[in-house]
């Protein structure tokens, strides 16, 4: 079973930069989609950005809320799933997760991103 290690979160103002990365314990070659999600209390785990690998290409999905702000990468020789997330906003404030899509791994501890007003 692939274990998953997000880190990368933070304290940011509103309009800064952060990268999240999700490392996974073993291969995510054969994995097609990887995403990243996010949870805000009382709230469901929300997907928010996917990345999915069809041979040689990359095709990207993004939330509407997030499109032209973050961008989902993965490296596969290094089991690495990065989220750079630009222009970030106080609603954007949440514990952020990656998984499979659709998920079929153990969550994660997830990473801690704040934005501050």
């Amino acid at each position: 079973q692939v274990q998953l290690v997000e880190s990368g979160g933070g304290l940011v103002q509103a309009g800064g930069s952060l990268r999240l990365s999700c490392t996974a314990s073993g291969s995510i070659f054969s994995i097609t989609a990887m995403g990243w999600y996010r949870q805000t209390p009382g709230k469901e785990r929300e997907l928010v950005a996917r990345i999915t690998r069809r041979g040689n290409l990359n095709y990207l999905n993004y939330a509407d809320y997030v499109k032209g702000r973050f961008t989902i990468s993965r490296d596969n020789a290094r089991n690495t799933v990065y989220l750079q997330m630009n222009s970030l906003k106080p609603e954007d404030t949440a514990v952020y997760y990656c998984n499979s899509s659709p998920v079929g791994f153990d969550w994660g501890q997830g990473t801690q991103v704040t934005v501050s007003s």
